[in-house]
């Protein structure tokens, strides 16, 4: 039988974690119902975030982050479940970056996608003087 997962991230922000989805070209719907039509129980999951009908993230209060729901026996991306976490939880932090550091007023000067997959940023800010 076929039923519904979580797996824990350390995803603690749900906007960064929208822009995440939408930067690795998902749809992303908010505050659904998901439901696994192979699930003989018919148990629907509320979610806070969701990419298709069997995928999203909802919050668990005890961890106070956002867990991935899905159905590992029926995942059908393109990619495992593991690399698809590494893949937003990547993405959530370069969010989280350009966010905070907008906030400091801070400016994303330059940014490189490495050969590794590694991601570096380089931020700067004019600090006006009267020297």
């Amino acid at each position: 039988m076929s039923h519904f997962s979580t797996i824990k991230t350390k995803i603690k922000n749900k906007p960064e974690l929208v822009e995440a989805l939408e930067l690795l070209q998902y749809n992303v719907v908010q505050d659904v119902k998901l439901e696994n039509p192979l699930d003989h129980e018919h148990k629907e999951w509320s979610v806070d975030v969701a990419i298709s009908d069997d995928i999203g993230f909802r919050w668990n209060k005890i961890t106070e982050s956002y867990e991935l729901v899905t159905d590992i026996e029926t995942w059908n991306q393109p990619i495992p479940p593991e690399r698809f976490i590494d893949k937003v939880t990547q993405q959530y932090a370069r969010m989280t970056i350009h966010n905070s550091t907008k906030k400091m007023g801070f400016q994303v000067a330059e940014e490189w996608e490495m050969d590794d997959n590694s991601i570096e940023i380089t931020v700067n800010r004019w600090v006006w003087s009267n020297y």
